[in-house]
C-alpha cells in the first residue's frame, strides 16, 4: 500500500472566518486562537547545557558556571506555579508569543512536562541544528536523528586511530574486533540479556527478521504464527515458510492496530500439536509502526510455553522503550541502532539465544561465515564463533565503535522518554481534536492509531502506547484531502512528516477500515488499481514523536492543521500543490 498522485480541482470559497479578538488571560484562550498569529523569532539563549554521556559537546563559555541540578522534590506538584530555572524550561526556544502563550496553557495542565528538562538541554546541545534551519522534525520512526556530538566522537575517533578488516590478524584489525567486541558487549548489556545470548550484527533489523526466516526449519509439520499489524520484513518470511510447506497463520487486528491478546492466545493454543512437534515459529511486533499500539511481550512466554520458538521486533519498541532479556527471554529479537540514536545507519543487530542459533541452516555461506571450504567440491566446514557463522561477509567494522557509544548515550536519556512522549503525545491528540474547519464547522482530522490509556505522571513509568499518531485530514465537505498534498503542504512549512502505509499493510488495513477489501487483492494488482478500487490515495498521516521533540515541534504541527482549518490558507496552499499535480488524466479525490 502507498500513495499515487491526485489531481487537483478548486477549491470551494468559503466565506472568510470572523477576526479573532485577543484576550488578555492567555490561559482563558483554547489553542486555536494562539495559532493565528505568525513567527516572530525571539532571540535564543547561548548558553547550552552539555549532557551527552560520553560525547564531547560544543565547549560553554569560559566564565559560564551551570546552575545545580534539581533534585526531584523541588518539582512537585506544588511547586509548579513559581518560574523554572532556565536549563529546565523550553520558553526560551520558542519562537514567538503565541508560542509562549499556548506553553503556558499547556505546562499548566502538563506540569510533569518539567521534570524531563534534561531532554531540552539535550536538545541545545545536540540537536541545535533544528531550530537553526527552522524544521520541526517529526518522523522519529522512519529514524531517530544522529545527535551532533555522538557524530564528534565517532569522527574523532576515526581520525585518531587506524581500522582494518577484522578477517585479519594485523595491529589494525585487532584493534577492529577488539571494538566489535566491545559493540556486542555494549548491545547485551544494553537490553539486559543473560549469558546465553549473543549477537549477530546486520545491515539492519528487515536483514535481522531475513536472517531467521531464511535459516528456520520451517516443515509441512510446523507453522509460522504473526500479527496482521507487522512490518513487512516480517510478513515477508512467510515466503521462506511457504516454501518449505509449513501453514502461515495471522493474528487479526484490531479496528485500532495490535492484537488481541485473547485472539493471540487462541490462534497459538489453536495450531500448537504437542502429539507431533514440528519447528514452528510465533513473530511478534513489540510495537506496530502505523497504529502506535504495543502488543504485550508476556505473548512471547505464553508461545514458548507451548513450544513456539519467538521471534520479537524491536525496531519501532526498542528507540523508546526500556526492555529486558532477562524478563522476557525472547529467542530472537530484531532491532536497527539509527531508529535509536540516529546514527549509524546501516546497522542492524539480531540479539539471539545461542541455542536458537544451533538450530537454524544457512540456506548459504559466504567470507567470514567458514573455516573451510572445498572448490571445486561440495564440502565445507563452518568457523567456530557461532555469531559469526550468521554475519555474511565483512561487519561494519567501522561504524561499531558509533554503537558503544550510542548506546551509552541513549541509557541517559531512555528513563525520560516515556514521559516527556506519553504529555506531548496527550497534548497533541487532545489538541487535533479540536480544530474544525471554519466554512463548514467539520473536522479537520481524524485519528485513527492507538490512543495511550492513561497519562504518566513520573519518571520510570512506561506508556501502553508509542509515540505514533496516525490520521487523515478530512475534507471541507466530504472525502478526504490527498496525502500527496498534506505532504507536499506540511514540507512548505518545514515540517518532516510521513504519509502513505510505512510498509505496514495489515495495520494501515485495520485503522482504514480495508480489511473486506485486503480479501479481493488478486496476484498481480498494483497499487494504482487498489487506489482506484477504494476511490482515493491509500495510507495515513503519520507524525512520530522522539528523542529531541520539545513542545515547539508539537506547536508547528498544530500551527500547521489550524492553517488547513482557514479557507484563505488553505486555497493558497491547494493552489499552489495543484499547480505542480494537475493533468488531464487525473482524477482528485476528495471534494475540497
Amino acid at each position: 500500500m502507498g500513495n499515487s498522485p491526485s489531481a487537483a480541482r478548486p477549491l470551494s470559497s468559503p466565506p472568510p472566518s470572523p477576526a479573532l479578538a485577543p484576550a488578555s488571560d492567555p490561559k482563558a484562550l483554547p489553542l486555536h486562537h494562539y495559532l493565528r498569529h505568525g513567527p516572530v523569532r525571539r532571540k535564543r539563549s547561548t548558553i547550552l547545557s552539555a549532557l551527552t554521556l560520553g560525547c564531547v559537546s560544543d565547549p560553554l563559555p569560559s566564565d559560564y558556571s551551570p546552575p545545580p541540578s534539581p533534585r526531584p522534590s523541588l518539582l512537585e506538584k506544588h511547586s509548579y506555579e513559581q518560574p523554572p530555572p532556565v536549563y529546565a524550561s523550553t520558553s526560551d526556544l520558542l519562537e514567538d508569543d503565541a508560542a509562549n502563550a499556548a506553553f503556558k496553557t499547556f505546562i499548566s495542565e502538563y506540569p510533569e512536562y518539567y521534570l524531563t528538562w534534561t531532554l531540552d538541554a539535550l536538545r541545545r546541545s545536540d540537536f541545535s541544528r533544528l531550530d537553526h534551519v527552522g524544521e520541526a522534525y517529526v518522523d522519529y520512526m522512519g529514524g531517530s536523528l544522529y545527535p551532533n556530538s555522538l557524530v564528534r566522537v565517532h569522527t574523532n575517533f576515526l581520525n585518531r586511530n587506524v581500522l582494518g578488516n577484522t578477517h585479519s590478524v594485523n595491529n589494525s584489525s585487532r584493534l577492529s574486533a577488539t571494538h566489535a567486541a566491545a559493540a556486542r558487549k555494549a548491545v547485551l548489556s544494553f537490553f539486559n540479556a543473560p549469558p546465553d545470548y549473543t549477537v549477530v550484527f546486520t545491515a539492519n533489523a528487515s536483514a535481522a527478521l531475513k536472517l531467521v526466516g531464511e535459516s528456520f526449519p520451517f516443515s509441512p509439520d510446523g507453522c509460522y504464527i504473526l500479527g496482521a499489524d507487522s512490518h513487512n520484513s516480517v510478513h515477508g518470511i512467510r515466503q521462506f515458510a511457504i516454501q518449505r510447506g509449513a501453514q502461515v497463520h495471522y493474528i487479526e487486528s484490531t479496528s485500532t492496530g495490535g492484537m488481541d491478546v485473547a485472539d493471540a492466545l487462541n490462534t497459538l493454543s489453536r495450531h500448537h500439536h504437542p502429539d507431533h512437534p514440528a519447528p514452528s515459529l510465533f513473530a511478534l511486533t513489540g510495537q506496530s509502526n502505523v497504529s502506535n499500539a504495543k502488543n504485550p511481550l508476556v505473548l512471547i512466554k505464553h508461545a514458548a510455553s507451548m513450544g513456539y520458538y519467538t521471534l520479537l521486533d524491536a525496531a519501532a519498541l526498542a528507540p523508546t522503550s526500556v526492555i529486558s532479556l532477562s524478563e522476557t527471554p525472547v529467542d530472537a529479537m530484531a532491532i536497527s541502532f539509527y531508529k535509536m540514536f540516529g546514527f549509524p545507519t546501516g546497522v542492524g543487530a539480531l540479539i539471539v539465544k545461542k541455542s536458537f542459533l544451533e538450530k537454524l541452516r544457512r540456506p548459504w555461506f559466504a567470507g567470514g561465515t567458514v573455516d573451510v571450504v572445498q572448490a571445486p567440491g561440495t564440502i565445507f566446514t563452518l568457523t567456530s564463533e557461532i555469531n559469526e557463522q550468521f554475519e555474511d561477509g565483512t561487519i561494519n567494522y567501522l561504524n561499531l565503535p558509533a554503537i558503544t557509544d550510542g548506546l551509552r548515550f541513549l541509557s541517559a536519556y531512555l528513563p525520560f522518554l516515556p514521559l516527556r512522549l506519553n504529555i506531548l503525545t496527550h497534548y497533541l491528540i487532545n489538541s487535533l481534536k479540536e480544530f474544525r474547519y471554519e466554512t463548514t464547522n467539520t473536522p479537520v482530522v481524524r485519528v485513527l492509531s492507538r490512543i495511550p490509556s492513561r497519562r504518566l505522571r513520573s519518571i520510570g513509568e512506561q506508556s501502553d502506547t508509542g509515540s505514533v499518531i496516525s490520521l487523515i485530514f478530512l475534507a471541507p465537505t466530504e472525502g478526504m484531502l490527498p496525502l500527496s498534498f498534506i505532504e507536499y503542504a506540511a514540507a512548505a512549512q518545514n515540517i518532516s512528516l510521513r504519509t502513505g502505509c510505512m510498509c505496514n499493510p495489515g495495520g494501515a488495513a485495520a485503522l482504514l477500515g480495508l480489511r473486506e477489501d485486503m480479501d479481493r487483492l488478486y496476484c498481480g494488482v498494483t497499487m494504482k488499481q487498489f487506489e482506484q478500487h477504494v476511490g482515493h490515495e491509500l495510507g495515513v498521516v503519520r507524525i512520530s514523536l522522539g528523542l529531541a521533540t520539545n513542545f515547539q515541534d508539537v506547536f508547528r504541527v498544530l500551527r500547521f492543521v489550524a492553517a488547513i482549518s482557514r479557507k484563505a490558507d488553505l486555497e493558497e496552499m491547494w493552489n499552489a500543490w495543484s499547480d505542480g499535480r494537475a493533468s488531464p488524466d487525473a482524477a482528485s479525490h476528495a471534494s475540497v
